[in-house]
């Protein structure tokens, strides 16, 4: 299932939902080279967040196989900068897409919710809140973690406690049969939370690289914490569909729509 857009009006210009695809999607052409060799590469190693090297656990010098023909050398310094630089960097077209798309659909609502500078920086707290759980779960790994999906993570964490009942439009695929259905918030991201936690669990121990689902964890429950401190009730009034008692019809769990 993917989420292909919602039934939630936006008031404000969202510009700090703007600014950070536009950061992302600069980072990626500029930085990584639109996914080329060795841009790529390089930039995984020198901006990704390596929990290892961060917590000074893996020897300076040990050497990380990144692809084929690309090998990532740790150094011996904790790179701290990491932590923010690695929300900037992916790791394919699919993955940066993916992730700008997802920002897209909630971002700008979550920033009708508290403006554009809380915006922001709830934004960089959530991708923090995300890299600190993923680190806790691999404190050893020499792994380079990159991606915006910790704070985005965030964001819907953001959303499914300010707008639960709002229907959010899912593209499903049923092997060769393509069809749509809206569901609430609620469903469709505590239907995300749990995937991630159960694979979270069963990646426990596993080596090598893969998907930060700890990550996306830590960024959700950040988010869902921090909106209470950040949302600014007066701009939640001006909206018709924040919290359970939303207008309009009732909510059905499973609504077909016309494809």
């Amino acid at each position: 299932m993917f989420p292909i857009r919602d039934d939630n009006p936006h008031f404000l210009t969202p510009y700090a939902t703007y600014a950070i695809i536009a950061l992302n999607v600069l980072a990626w052409v500029l930085v990584q080279g639109m996914g080329t060799e060795p841009a790529l590469s390089g930039s995984v190693c020198r901006l990704g967040l390596i929990p290892g090297e961060l917590l000074q656990n893996v020897p300076a010098g040990t050497r990380v196989p990144l692809g084929p023909n690309s090998v990532c050398v740790l150094g011996d310094s904790s790179s701290w900068y990491t932590t923010i630089t690695s929300m900037f960097m992916h790791g394919g077209w699919f993955h940066i897409i993916g992730n700008m798309w997802f920002l897209w659909i909630f971002g700008n609502n979550v920033e009708d919710s508290m403006g554009h500078v809380r915006f922001v920086v709830f934004y960089l707290l959530c991708g923090l809140g995300a890299a600190a759980l993923q680190v806790a779960f691999s404190v050893d790994s020499a792994v380079p973690m990159v991606g915006a999906s910790g704070a985005i993570g965030g964001v819907m964490g953001a959303y499914i406690l300010l707008y639960p009942r709002v229907h959010v439009h899912m593209l499903v695929f049923l092997g060769f049969f393509v069809t749509t259905f809206a569901v609430p918030a609620f469903l469709m991201l505590g239907y995300w939370l749990l995937i991630q936690v159960v694979s979270g669990v069963s990646s426990i121990g596993a080596e090598g690289g893969g998907v930060a689902f700890w990550a996306h964890v830590g960024g959700f429950v950040a988010g869902a914490v921090l909106v209470v401190l950040f949302r600014d009730p007066r701009l939640l009034e001006k909206h018709p569909y924040h919290g359970w008692n939303q207008r309009g019809a009732a909510t059905r769990s499973w609504r077909r729509i016309g494809r």
